[in-house]
């Protein structure tokens, strides 16, 4: 309790960045205008996103007809024609549709364009620029322009003109991912384990938010210096930067680290635990924490045995493959919130590195989303929206006191916001949009 104010961190860490007073506050990025001309891809979405929520005013680019990217969704399930992972990264943009494969399409991007601080892309590396619209031809009349290109191989080296903008899947098994997720190979007489891909477009959102990234750091740079830039993600380089050391591994010791499921080379227990009712992580990340553990599961021998005496002693697999059985036999008798309950009840008694016993439950989404905490942290949001009727989806993941994000509204249908951009930015009017859009322009 602080003597200054009377309340408690989290008092005051609530009453400062609750995401529901977010609307009382500016945002960081009100005075953006980025264009989002991304298309069959979920990054330039998930980027765009981003700055929305921050304030950025987004226009959403798609061809006439809509972006095949809309209708990306499990089973072919659409919400009134609209794949429901585009129902959560169309939020806080305005959509508007343009062929960019018409040559006066080009020219009204180009003339979108000189009023833009940002323009985020997912085409093949080089498309745009034969077009006479990237960032060479578009900096030249607007050199504070940041220009995002994100791809899975980036904009130079051997893949870069392989004629293939790449995929949230080539991301994943070009990082390398792919190859060390999943369980392990067996042996001839057994099933093998096969590379296995992290599910939810993980490689889409890592190329997406590390775009971001570069898009915010460019702006900074522009505050001094006036001028804009190209950022150039690769989404594999990006994945690249979450599957730890193995690369490293490689490169000095010439090993390689192999598929091994939820066993783990550099530390163990670190896994999930079968239960009752259900799977809990658990983990013990050093010595003292591993005796506690062993405290808890009623068998405070095993910590002083040869095999589990010591932290390498113990990520050898054979000896993890035996720990792994002793925790799941003792686990088996409980269910998930006995065993969370059970860990937590001694190590509240621990102290230091002995109190390092970490456990989490593995939760469904049924029961992800019935969490009050995430309700009361805005995680979760319901919206009442006039095209799509009731949602819920996400919020922004940025709780801050002073220039909070917010979810202003939710996905707009193909081609909503044309008349109001098109007169807002170029000064076309209805006659002049109904012609072009019987020339399949807009």
């Amino acid at each position: 309790m602080s003597d200054s104010t009377k309340t408690t961190w989290f008092e005051w860490a609530r009453e400062n960045t609750d995401p529901s007073r977010a609307a009382e506050k500016p945002e960081a990025l009100s005075n953006l205008l980025v264009l989002d001309i991304s298309r069959e891809s979920m990054s330039g979405p998930v980027c765009s996103s981003i700055l929305a929520e921050m304030g950025a005013e987004v226009i959403r680019i798609e061809p006439p007809g809509g972006d095949p990217a809309r209708r990306f969704s499990p089973f072919g399930v659409l919400h009134r024609g609209t794949g429901l992972g585009y129902l959560v990264e169309g939020r806080n943009k305005s959509h508007i549709t343009l062929n960019l494969e018409d040559p006066q399409g080009r020219q009204m991007f180009k003339s979108l364009a000189a009023h833009a601080d940002v323009v985020i892309e997912t085409f093949r590396p080089g498309l745009l620029d034969d077009w006479g619209i990237g960032y060479r031809q578009l900096e030249k009349m607007n050199e504070r322009l940041i220009y995002a290109g994100l791809s899975t191989y980036g904009h130079f080296g051997p893949l870069a003109s392989c004629g293939r903008a790449g995929s949230e899947i080539s991301n994943q098994a070009y990082s390398g991912l792919a190859q060390i997720n999943g369980e392990a190979e067996g042996d001839e007489q057994t099933e093998y384990g096969v590379p296995t891909k992290v599910g939810a477009w993980y490689g889409w959102y890592a190329e997406g938010l590390f775009g971001a990234y570069g898009i915010l750091v460019a702006l900074n740079f522009r505050e001094t210096s006036g001028k804009g830039q190209f950022v150039d993600v690769s989404g594999a380089e990006c994945i690249m930067k979450f599957i730890d050391y193995n690369i490293n591994w490689y490169h000095m010791e010439g090993r390689i680290k192999e598929r091994m499921g939820n066993y783990d080379q550099a530390v163990f227990p670190y896994t999930y635990i079968r239960c009752s009712d259900g799977y809990t992580f658990i983990a013990a990340y050093n010595d003292e924490a591993f005796a506690t553990l062993m405290e808890i599961i009623g068998a405070p021998d095993l910590a002083a045995t040869p095999r589990f005496s010591s932290f390498m002693n113990r990520t050898s697999i054979e000896n993890e493959q035996a720990l792994q059985q002793i925790l799941e036999e003792w686990s088996a008798q409980y269910t998930v919130d006995e065993v969370i309950a059970r860990v937590q009840e001694v190590i509240s008694r621990k102290e230091g590195r002995a109190a390092a016993v970490v456990t989490g439950k593995v939760l469904r989404p049924s029961e992800t989303i019935e969490q009050q905490d995430w309700w009361e942290r805005g995680v979760f949001r319901k919206i009442e929206d006039p095209c799509y009727g009731e949602l819920t989806l996400q919020g922004p993941v940025w709780n801050m006191s002073e220039t909070p994000p917010r979810l202003k509204w939710v996905c707009r249908p193909v081609g909503a916001d044309n008349r109001f951009i098109y007169l807002k930015y170029l000064g076309l009017g209805r006659s002049e949009l109904e012609r072009l859009g019987e020339r399949g322009v807009i």
